[in-house]
């Protein structure tokens, strides 16, 4: 009986430690998010989850990251549509320049290879380059016809304070993990 008591409290004492660990990884280093809509197709879908990293992160040109959708922009405006967070991917840091030409994208004037988008972008409401100031991010879905991104003026540039993380990787649906 001493020893089955002995088995059932190192178990629980390994459960308990277990689930104390997870629940501090995913306060302070990770976190699951999932997409919603249409605007990174063909990277991710409806429904797609994400573990994401703002652990040390620093926003880097191509990254896919997720912003809290309660951001103000450049303008002072604040977009609030059901509190749910944005999956992009990072155009231009701070100090680079935007521009949109012929259905393709330019930064400090070179052409990005984008081979991840699924349709050519158009300008939205860009009416010439834009430059991206320090401490912000120009971003845009990969779908760019079917994207509401930093091109709309109710977005604009993202102020990097509002990128909840980095996706590290698509964890669902499980055939399709990747790492990002």
């Amino acid at each position: 009986m001493k020893k089955a008591v002995s088995y059932i409290y190192e178990w629980l004492d390994s459960a308990v430690f277990s689930m104390f660990a997870v629940i501090l990884l995913f306060t302070f280093f990770f976190g699951i998010v999932g997409v919603e809509g249409e605007s990174m197709e063909n990277t991710l879908f409806q429904d797609d989850k994400l573990i994401i990293s703002h652990f040390n992160y620093t926003p880097k040109q191509g990254d896919i990251v997720i912003i809290s959708r309660n951001h103000e922009n450049d303008k002072d405006m604040i977009i609030t549509d059901f509190n749910k967070p944005l999956v992009k991917r990072i155009v231009a840091v701070g100090g680079q320049t935007v521009e949109v030409k012929d259905g393709k994208v330019y930064v400090d004037g070179k052409e990005i290879d984008e081979p991840y988008t699924k349709t050519p972008t158009d300008n939205k409401d860009m009416d010439g380059p834009v430059e991206v100031p320090q401490g912000y991010v120009f971003t845009m879905g990969d779908n760019r016809y079917g994207s509401h991104d930093s091109r709309a003026d109710d977005i604009g540039v993202i102020d990097e304070r509002y990128i909840l993380g980095k996706a590290i990787f698509r964890i669902f649906p499980i055939n399709e993990f990747t790492k990002f």
